[in-house]
């Protein structure tokens, strides 16, 4: 179970990095595709970059939590935004990972609930 949790992280991390880089470097389909639901340059790039952050985050075990609370909702909204575009196939693939993403918060968030606090 461990090495599937770490295969499913590093698919995870990788995606949200690569996705998150093709937006900030506006790649001319992105670009083209967002731009449809008023997705401007900007907001593309900022878009782009919580991605990028989340993926970094979710990569760092203290900061996991974060990080797929952040690529989470960013490929959330991503589907919605494919679901709108009639794109089933790709708006299904995109849930699955947020799905992923979601096992990957309760797992993080379990270890961290097991781990002794420290009382002052």
């Amino acid at each position: 179970m461990r090495i599937f949790y770490i295969i499913i992280l590093i698919i995870l991390v990788f995606l949200a990095v690569s996705s998150g880089l093709t937006k900030i470097i506006l790649m001319p389909q992105d670009v083209a595709f967002f731009a449809q639901y008023g997705f401007t340059s900007p907001i593309l790039i900022a878009y782009g970059a919580i991605q990028l952050l989340g993926g970094i985050l979710l990569a760092l075990s203290k900061t996991r939590v974060i990080g797929a609370a952040l690529v989470a909702t960013t490929f959330l909204i991503s589907a919605v935004i494919l679901i709108m575009a009639d794109n089933m196939p790709m708006a299904t693939i995109t849930l699955i990972f947020v799905i992923l993403l979601g096992l990957i918060l309760k797992q993080s968030l379990d270890k961290a609930a097991q781990q002794p606090t420290l009382t002052k």
